[in-house]
């Protein structure tokens, strides 16, 4: 049997249809989501909008025919010019070519154009992004609950009632009551009608019918399946292993970050707030912002606070450091780190930021992510090697070491999204990737 939905506007239809297209096309519309995120601003990067992708991808697989190969006859009109026979020279123009690549104006066909929601802009953006080594886990107590079963009960919803166990009191009920069997009744009922169609022996009818009436009687007491049969299953909820992790995220806000070095710094954040909110419900952020000194705030804080001064990388370290202890102990919680700065950092705390992060943050991390922020016209001359900032070579020298450390650099808004993914790839399982250890965007 075959269905055909003929309606004009079925309601829901073009819901599939879209949903249908998008999976045949997710390639690229995901590839035209990320790259419109270097467009937006940052309070717009969570909202779905308008996206265009070729037209090449959205067009459907046809079948024509070949242009070439094969006899054919055909019937063309007359002209004046040619006899048959002749030889047609090439357009010296070039013309002939399909579509509009022949066109002396140059026009062509516009990208086709279609608008994503909030939901299914998310979707594209963060697909195949996790927090690596997400591993230690404990019993919370807030809404981290699975429902076990937990045997059968007499009472319940419909939903959950056992059919096995239901029929299976009812078999050992009617057993036990010596309910008439079917076959039992069905023979005698066959019986007393042969006896009755013949007129034969009346007694033994008599003896038959009061039988059955008995049967009947009986078969009507004891009824097939009993309340007191049903059972429905029954479960308990119980406490679920969950993973909770914490993200520290450390912005330098100093004097010698620019506008465009702390509008990059937080695009990253924005992204890495975003990605943690739309896809764990037990990630703590904990926001951090240094100068000289560094101290804990909040979401709008972090983003917005005009507060600048010296450069003390240590004082983030320290300040993170700190929090952890008080709130968020290493054999409960995943923690990681974000920071993002652009390199510079007092000549006298150098080598403290190196003891801090290599004996103190490390071993409480499952990753650290460094981005280091350049300026947009930032290139090195022709014959020179690009400088190293004294912040880099630190951390490079640290991450030698062999810990989950990854280090990148962005220049340009287009560099944002591809490095955060990099540093934020969803790995194998049971297989650990190198960290993007000094590798520069």
């Amino acid at each position: 049997m075959h269905i055909v939905d003929r309606r004009l506007n079925a309601s829901g239809k073009s819901l599939a249809n879209r949903q249908r297209f998008l999976r045949r096309a997710k390639t690229l519309v995901r590839q035209a989501v990320r790259n419109s995120s270097k467009d937006r601003s940052i309070k717009d990067l969570d909202q779905g909008g308008e996206v265009s992708i070729p037209l090449d991808g959205v067009r459907e697989p046809r079948l024509r025919r070949s242009s070439q190969g094969g006899v054919r006859e055909g019937l063309f009109p007359g002209n004046k010019r040619f006899v048959e026979g002749d030889t047609i020279p090439r357009d010296p123009s070039g013309g002939g070519r399909r579509g509009n690549e022949g066109a002396e104006d140059g026009s062509g066909e516009d990208d086709f154009r279609f608008v994503l929601s909030r939901e299914e802009y998310l979707d594209l953006f963060f697909d195949d992004l996790e927090l690596p080594d997400l591993a230690k886990k404990k019993l919370a107590t807030a809404e981290s609950v699975s429902l076990t079963r937990a045997g059968y009960s007499t009472a319940g919803s419909p939903a959950n009632m056992s059919l096995t166990r239901t029929m299976r009191n009812s078999l050992s009920r009617r057993i036990a009551l010596r309910r008439p069997k079917g076959e039992e009744v069905r023979e005698i009922e066959a019986e007393v009608e042969a006896l009755a169609a013949s007129g034969l022996d009346p007694d033994r009818l008599a003896v038959l019918e009061a039988e059955l009436a008995r049967l009947r009687e009986r078969t009507r007491r004891v009824s097939f399946v009993d309340p007191i049969d049903i059972r429905y299953r029954r479960f308990n909820p119980v406490p679920k292993p969950v993973a909770q992790a914490v993200m520290f995220c450390l912005m330098d806000t100093s004097a010698s970050m620019t506008e465009h070095m702390k509008d990059l710094a937080k695009r990253f954040f924005s992204l890495l707030y975003i990605f943690l909110r739309r896809r764990y419900k037990n990630v703590d952020i904990v926001f951090i912002r240094h100068t000289h000194e560094a101290r804990e705030v909040d979401e709008d804080t972090f983003f917005s606070s005009p507060e600048t001064g010296g450069t003390v990388v240590s004082s983030a370290l320290d300040e993170m450091m700190r929090v952890a202890a008080a709130r968020y102990p290493a054999a409960d919680w995943n923690i990681y780190t974000a920071q993002a700065s652009d390199g510079d950092n007092s000549s006298g705390d150098t080598e403290r930021t190196a003891t801090t992060l290599r004996d103190g943050v490390l071993p409480l991390c499952q990753y650290f992510a460094y981005l280091e922020v350049g300026r947009e016209n930032e290139t090195p001359h022709m014959g020179f090697v690009q400088r190293q900032t004294e912040l880099w070579r630190t951390y490079e020298a640290v991450a030698k070491s062999g810990s989950d450390f990854a280090m990148c650099k962005v220049r340009h808004r287009a560099e944002i999204y591809p490095v955060f993914r990099k540093l934020f790839e969803r790995k194998e399982r049971g297989a650990r990737s190198e960290p993007a250890r000094g590798a520069s965007a």
